[in-house]
């Protein structure tokens, strides 16, 4: 029997106690601030992250793992694995997901699916817990892959940054926009296009903002499906749980969780970032 490994990048968030009972394994992103690079998920974790920020001249940058790392990442699972999916965090903010592609070329004796959430954090994590569970339960890779894009075509999330001039100076959306927000002082709820981050409503306040999404998952609610979904706070914490009872009393029929922006992606949202994602149960 073939024996698939899951692999995922840090940008998921998953706890570290699922990835262990999942088998999922991770490779880190690194962000760099005050010329050191850190490691998130491994020697740096958002809570601490955040404390730090509070102190700097100059916001951190983030960077993806190097080739090398993901060629000895795959060739070590390649001793106990026949094939090894791996996903990542969409190739239109990062060069990640292409950074698997060329490391899947450079090891033999095991053969090596990218796949592009398109996406990133708990949407990219449920998909990596999703193809687990699946390999887990001895499922091939073509049923894996069919999953995820089945899950994909299901897939929303929007979000919101306090501040839009982290994700303008990262190059992670037009300067045209962001400028737009800086003058009105608006918090445009963004959502991911064709891989990258794009503004998707022009809304004036955090509440409403919130309001908006929590519309926006009830329309797909009313249709009766199961959904999942997670909420998605970048050092919000307290605000994130009342908004998940909120939402819960709202729709029973959506498995509400919570997860975060970490440092590699809080790095481009900023403090007090916002999202909501969800897709098919």
């Amino acid at each position: 029997m073939m024996k698939t490994a899951i692999v995922t990048d840090s940008t998921a968030y998953i706890p570290k106690e699922i990835r262990e009972k999942l088998h999922i394994h991770m490779i880190p992103l690194s962000v760099v601030m005050k010329g050191e690079t850190y490691e998130e998920e491994v020697d740096l974790f958002a809570d601490q992250f955040f404390e730090e920020i509070k102190n700097l001249e100059t916001l951190p940058t983030s960077s993806q793992p190097s080739t090398g790392r993901f060629v000895e990442l795959f060739e070590s699972l390649a001793k106990d694995y026949d094939e090894i999916i791996s996903i990542h965090l969409s190739s239109g903010i990062s060069g990640t997901f292409q950074g698997a592609v060329t490391a899947g070329t450079m090891v033999e004796g095991v053969k090596v699916y990218p796949y592009d959430s398109e996406i990133s954090c708990m949407a990219q994590g449920f998909y990596a817990i999703d193809a687990a569970k699946m390999a887990l339960e001895g499922k091939t890779t073509e049923e894996i892959l069919q999953r995820l894009d089945e899950l994909k075509a299901s897939t929303r999330a929007y979000f919101m940054a306090d501040d839009l001039s982290h994700l303008q100076r990262g190059g992670r959306l037009s300067s045209a926009q962001a400028l737009i927000g800086s003058l009105l002082k608006i918090k445009p709820l963004l959502h991911f296009v064709d891989k990258k981050i794009a503004p998707f409503e022009k809304i004036r306040t955090r509440k409403k903002a919130m309001n908006r999404i929590g519309e926006l998952i009830g329309e797909d609610a009313a249709k009766g499906t199961p959904l999942k979904a997670s909420i998605i706070h970048a050092n919000r914490e307290e605000e994130a749980k009342e908004w998940k009872s909120e939402l819960e009393q709202l729709y029973p029929n959506v498995d509400f969780s919570i997860s975060y922006f970490g440092p590699v992606i809080a790095t481009h949202i900023g403090e007090g970032g916002m999202g909501l994602t969800w897709m098919l149960k």
